[in-house]
C-alpha cells in the first residue's frame, strides 16, 4: 500500500499522507544539533517579555491621554455652562434690583412673567450648547472606537494565512 508514492506521516498525533521524497537507499544521517543554551533563551524571552510590555505601555498611555483629554473636554463644557448660568442669575438679579417698586403692579407682574420666558430661553440655550459639546465628544470618541476597530481588523487580515485560495491549495499539496 506504501509502494504507490506516497507515505504515511504522523505529526504529534496528527495522521496525514504526503508524497514520498526522493528514495535513497543511502541512510540520512542528521546531524545533532548543539544542545539549547538555556541562558541565552531565558535572555531572548525576558527581552521579548520587555518589548512587549513597553508596547503595551505606550499603547494604554496613548489611549489615557486620549480619555483625559475628552475628560478635561467635558470639564471645561460643564464649568463654562456653569458659568453662563451664573452669569444670567446676575444679570437678572440687576435687573430685578434696578425695577421701581411704584410702577402699577400689572406691569410689574408682567415684567416678571417676561423675566421668567427669558430665564427660561437662556436655560434652554445653555442645555443646547451643553448637548452640542457632548454631542461633538461623542463623535471624537466613536471615532477613536472605530480607528482601534479597524487596527484589529487589519491585523486579523494580516496574517499569513489569508492569503488567496490557490496558494492556500499549492502550500498544503506541496511537501
Amino acid at each position: 500500500m506504501e509502494d504507490d508514492g506516497w507515505e504515511l506521516c504522523n505529526d504529534d498525533g496528527f495522521v496525514y499522507k504526503r508524497k514520498k521524497r526522493g528514495i535513497s537507499s543511502v541512510p540520512v544521517i542528521v546531524p545533532s544539533s548543539p544542545p539549547p543554551d538555556l541562558e541565552a533563551e531565558e535572555k531572548n524571552r525576558r527581552i521579548r517579555k520587555k518589548r512587549t510590555l513597553l508596547k503595551i505601555r505606550e499603547r494604554y498611555q496613548r489611549e489615557i491621554s486620549l480619555w483625559n483629554n475628552l475628560s478635561n473636554t467635558l470639564r471645561d463644557i460643564e464649568q463654562k455652562a456653569k458659568n453662563q448660568q451664573e452669569d444670567r442669575n446676575q444679570q437678572q438679579q440687576q435687573q430685578r434690583n434696578l425695577q421701581d417698586p411704584s410702577e402699577p403692579s400689572s406691569s410689574y407682574s408682567t415684567d416678571l412673567a417676561q423675566q421668567s420666558v427669558d430665564e427660561l430661553l437662556s436655560q434652554v440655550e445653555a442645555q443646547e450648547a451643553i448637548i452640542r459639546d457632548v454631542s461633538a465628544l461623542c463623535d471624537v470618541a466613536e471615532a477613536m472606537c472605530k480607528a482601534q476597530e479597524e487596527k484589529w481588523k487589519e491585523t486579523l487580515m494580516d496574517l499569513p494565512i489569508w492569503g488567496s485560495p490557490r496558494e492556500l491549495m499549492s502550500a498544503l499539496c506541496d511537501d
